[in-house]
């Protein structure tokens, strides 16, 4: 093995490493909505890798590659929900909490595609408050983790993330 694939792991060895990280995380984000539908943590988990396996990417860090698998996993989350809104439409808001400091159990429902809009939005706004809500919600990340794969620190990381939770409580509360 050669330096440069030592410093920066392929795509197999770091899934390896992280699966069950990531599959737990993917358990959290589909919750019981798993049982009323086809997506399975372990499947939602195996379609991302397979996302990131047609890349020929140089990953810089474990947390790069978790961040990069929790984007993959939050795409194959929505395309999934708007597949399943196209088969019946209407309804309200749903909301999504973001108190606490755990990954959200997002339903896979109009909600979840609210809180993409949302997110999409912010990150348009201030795009390092979007990316802590995805490494936090998305990847399962603690503020360490977050810190180190934004190259901040972790008060810098808790004020984005207090910042974003107030834009989206103000951006998806019910009008």
């Amino acid at each position: 093995m050669s330096q440069d694939s030592a410093e920066n792991p392929p795509t197999d060895a770091l899934f390896q490493e992280v699966y069950t990280h990531l599959r737990a995380i993917a358990g959290q984000h589909l919750g019981g909505a798993a049982a009323r539908g086809t997506l399975t943590p372990t499947g939602l988990v195996h379609e991302a890798y397979l996302r990131l396996a047609g890349r020929s990417a140089a990953w810089a860090s474990r947390e790069h590659f978790i961040s990069t698998a929790a984007q993959a996993m939050r795409q194959i989350v929505l395309n999934y929900a708007r597949d399943k809104g196209r088969l019946k439409r209407g309804g309200g808001r749903t909301r999504v909490s973001l108190d606490g400091d755990g990954p959200a159990v997002i339903p896979l429902d109009d909600g979840l595609l609210d809180l993409d809009d949302a997110l999409t939005r912010l990150a348009a706004h201030d795009p390092q408050a979007a990316r802590v809500v995805l490494l936090r919600y998305f990847g399962g990340s603690d503020w360490a983790e977050i810190a180190a794969a934004l190259d901040t620190s972790p008060d810098e990381i808790k004020h984005s993330w207090e910042f974003a939770r107030a834009w989206l409580h103000r951006h998806l509360a019910p009008r």
